[in-house]
């Protein structure tokens, strides 16, 4: 056995004959401590016989059943050398080499008969004392080697159960769990880039967008500076416009409905006394008695404020007569109103009756409510951009001057007289009557047809007329202004006006304004200023003056305003 204490195997040679000694094959490597064993190797050890070829020859007879067991040697083999002297070699060369016990043992001779002398029979019993020392030998070796196996693999098994493998398992798991966070977390970058890369498309996309828009901007920027230097020029044109002919006629043929309105405001001023005696005398001719004082002031009062009734009405329904039927249509037709209203007046007294009087006074109210309403609408859309404002107060000039001709009339000297207020009243039916002779030549308004009808040329024809030109296209542009203007802007109800937070504050300061000026007491001065000057002590042809002097100040005070 080997002095370094490595296990040894022996291997058999191939066959024992008289022949040449058989080679034995190459020793292997010595163990090193990072190699494993491989299985032991196992080889059969025949029974040694004088005839039987032995697989494994030593000096004398051996028995066969101590050698019947099996050997379970590792490498390196142990060889018996074939020259004389036997020994085990450790996987070194035969120089300079320790030998194991065995190797003081002389290789017996080969007798292949079987029969010899005293020599040969010495020879086999030294042959049986070697083969008995040499079969010790090997099953001692035999045990080492076996010892030495089971210590190996126990040492193996040790190691490979041990801490060592352990603490290698232990850090495979960890290694391995840190690459599966390692791979989710990469996983989860890898979503988290992905929703970077579509974040980042998306605010291309909408930088892309808000440069788009940019230049859309800077485009609209250039179109609304160009449009603006238009609109100057156009606007520019537009006040060199002047008052021509046609279009001082058609102005003068619409504010008559505004000089029928003040007129029959002030003309139940005068003839108060006069119309309260009309009304005693069909009293008692009806019921054979004198009405009261108190009674036939109400009588008048009804007669008075039926006309602000019907000017109500009027007024609220002026905006869908001007839609329904044009603005000078629906002058047109409001004379009709203003004929029968005047008709009713004058046949009062015919008629002996006061209720006819106060139907007369309210259908002459709704005539004139609807004038406020259509008289300056059509003088509005008619009248140059420039003398749109001026032209606006020739409707309260017509108004003031409607009063003072009503009061100059109503004095005794023309018709304020018992006989003569009927027709007073009945004159009404003047400016109704040749308004209607006028106005139907006048063209309708260009506004209307264009933005209300949508028909163009024919507005075009009406501003052609007006303008006594036809350049008519700046007009025409200002009119699609107004129309985009009007489609931008919301449409409301009365009632939606009432209840709306942010229109509140407009429609009170509206309303406000309205009730200052007939808080102002304004109205009575119109209806009531002739008594109100009779009570101061005038007398009633001095009151009726100073009521023509009122009137005279209101038309004069317009005029300057106008100027």
């Amino acid at each position: 056995m080997a002095t370094n204490g490595d296990p040894s195997m022996i291997s058999p040679p191939s066959s024992i004959s008289n022949g040449p000694e058989p080679q034995l094959p190459p020793l292997p490597p010595p163990l090193r401590s990072t190699q494993v064993l491989q299985p032991l190797s196992v080889y059969p050890v025949s029974t040694l016989s004088q005839e039987a070829t032995y697989d494994y020859v030593f000096s004398g007879p051996l028995d066969s059943q101590a050698l019947s067991s099996t050997l379970k040697l590792t490498s390196p083999p142990v060889r018996v050398r074939p020259d004389g002297n036997s020994g085990v070699d450790d996987g070194r060369s035969s120089t300079g080499t320790r030998h194991s016990p065995g190797s003081g043992l002389k290789r017996p001779r080969y007798i292949g008969d079987g029969t010899g002398s005293l020599g040969s029979r010495k020879s086999e019993r030294c042959d049986g004392e070697d083969a008995e020392s040499l079969r010790q030998l090997l099953i001692e070796l035999q045990k080492q080697v076996s010892v030495m196996s089971m210590n190996l693999s126990a040492k193996l098994d040790d190691l490979q159960r041990g801490d060592r493998h352990l603490e290698t398992t232990v850090a495979l798991c960890e290694i391995r769990t840190q690459l599966q966070e390692l791979t989710k977390s990469v996983e989860s970058c890898q979503t988290e880039v992905s929703e970077v890369k579509r974040d980042m498309v998306a605010i291309k996309h909408e930088l892309d967008t808000v440069q788009q828009v940019k230049e859309e901007i800077e485009e609209l920027r250039e179109y609304v500076d160009r449009l603006e230097e238009h609109t100057h020029r156009r606007k520019l044109r537009l006040l060199e416009q002047g008052l021509t002919f046609f279009l001082t006629y058609a102005i003068f043929a619409a504010v008559l409905g505004m000089l029928q309105f003040g007129y029959n405001t002030g003309v139940i001023n005068a003839p108060e006394v006069n119309i309260e005696n009309f009304m005693k005398d069909v009293y008692k001719d009806r019921y054979g008695e004198d009405i009261s004082e108190e009674f036939i002031q109400q009588l008048y009062s009804v007669a008075v404020s039926i006309f602000a009734i019907g000017g109500m009405l009027g007024g609220i329904s002026g905006g869908w007569m001007a839609n329904r039927f044009g603005r000078k249509g629906g002058l047109l037709l409001n004379n009709v109103l203003g004929i029968a209203g005047a008709c009713l007046m004058g046949f009062t007294k015919m008629s002996h009756s006061y209720e006819m009087l106060f139907l007369g006074r309210f259908i002459i109210g709704v005539n004139c409510g609807l004038n406020t309403s259509l008289v300056p609408m059509y003088i509005s859309e008619i009248a140059p951009l420039n003398l749109r404002g001026g032209l606006g107060t020739v409707n309260q000039l017509a108004v003031t001057v409607g009063l003072l001709l009503s009061q100059v009339l109503g004095i005794e000297q023309i018709l304020g007289t018992n006989d003569g207020w009927p027709v007073l009243l009945g004159l009404a039916i003047c400016p109704a009557v040749l308004q209607l002779l006028l106005l139907p030549i006048c063209p309708e308004s260009p506004r209307y047809l264009l933005i209300t009808k949508q028909w163009e040329e024919e507005a075009r024809k009406a501003l052609r007329r007006l303008r006594a030109s036809n350049q008519v296209e700046e007009d025409i542009e200002e009119m699609r202004a107004e129309e985009r203007a009007q489609q931008c802007e919301s449409s409301i109800s009365l009632i939606e006006l009432i209840c709306s937070p942010t229109l509140r504050a407009p429609l009170i300061i509206g309303i406000v304004m309205q009730l200052s000026q007939q808080f102002s007491g304004i109205n009575a001065v119109f209806y009531y200023s002739t008594s109100l000057f009779m009570s101061s002590g005038l007398t009633e042809e001095s009151a009726k003056f100073a009521t023509i002097g009122i009137g005279a100040i209101m038309v004069s005070v317009l005029r300057e305003n106008m100027g």
